[in-house]
């Protein structure tokens, strides 16, 4: 069967191809990011269920831990897992805080062709990560984990956190590229090809990298993957007034980059948004 083909996914067999990476050092296909943030409870189940749904498959790849000096007990724990499985690694940031950069951060630490992320409070399904490297691997150059494709949905959400997420949404639509926007372009959960965002530099501030990258980097095809975004395994939410400021930032720079000024309404979207941080609402 070819794993080429969209939607499958990459043989079982190594053959030969492992045993030339035995003896020569390959750099992974594969490098997955996930900043934590006082998520030490997080991360052992964590990597053991990503560990669980990559393993099986013909794919080199490696894991990058991010860790925004938590001092949690995450170092010991990192220590403990890389004995077990070299492939596993932890990097922490000295006075460094940010989503966005944590993710770049991880990035500049390997050579993999291939670039992943998501989040430490499993409410990201790491049983996802095959089929979102089945699509990279058949061709895309960005595939999404994604709350609002058709299958996709926010269990336990509020009613009125669903409307101000789908309004903040909808105010991407002017600084998304016709013919790749896409439906959930603020998921933290996500795979993209190297190449597509060699040439421009992101926004290390902030916690919405996925936006910037479709408005800005050279994506041609973009696939979402449905899935149900879960209920937080353990640790706080990291929604805050700050989280807020920097998306509406974010989102105001790229109106100004497009040459668009924001209505009336997105601009009263942009202050629900604000509010909505200011509340602090996890979940």
């Amino acid at each position: 069967m070819d794993s080429h083909k969209r939607g499958t996914l990459p043989s079982t067999r190594s053959g030969d191809k492992a045993k030339v990476c035995e003896a020569i050092p390959c750099a992974p296909a594969l490098a997955l990011i996930i900043p934590t943030l006082r998520e030490s409870i997080n991360i052992r189940p964590l990597l053991n269920r990503v560990r669980a749904a990559l393993d099986p498959y013909d794919l080199s790849y490696e894991v990058i831990v991010v860790d925004d000096e938590s001092r949690d007990g995450i170092d010991e724990i990192m220590a403990e897992l890389r004995r077990e499985d070299p492939r596993l690694r932890l990097i922490v940031r000295n006075g460094e805080r940010g989503l966005a950069g944590a993710v770049l951060r991880g990035w500049e630490e390997t050579d993999a062709d291939m670039l992943a992320v998501m989040d430490a409070d499993l409410q990201h399904p790491p049983e996802l990560l095959p089929k979102l490297w089945a699509e990279l691997d058949a061709g895309a150059d960005l595939v999404i984990g994604s709350r609002y494709a058709c299958g996709g949905c926010m269990r336990g959400w509020k009613l009125m956190r669903q409307l101000i997420s789908r309004a903040a949404i909808w105010m991407t639509l002017p600084v998304q590229r016709n013919g790749i926007r896409a439906r959930d372009p603020m998921s933290g959960f996500f795979m993209l090809r190297r190449a597509c965002i060699e040439r421009i530099e992101l926004q290390k501030s902030g916690f919405k990298i996925l936006l910037e990258i479709l408005a800005r980097a050279e994506i041609h095809s973009v696939v979402e993957v449905p899935f149900t975004f879960g209920r937080r395994y353990a640790g706080a939410s990291k929604a805050n007034l700050r989280v807020a400021i920097d998306y509406v930032g974010l989102l105001m720079r790229l109106y100004r980059q497009k040459g668009r000024t924001p209505t009336y309404a997105e601009r009263e979207i942009a202050r629900a948004s604000l509010r909505r941080g200011q509340e602090a609402i996890g979940g």
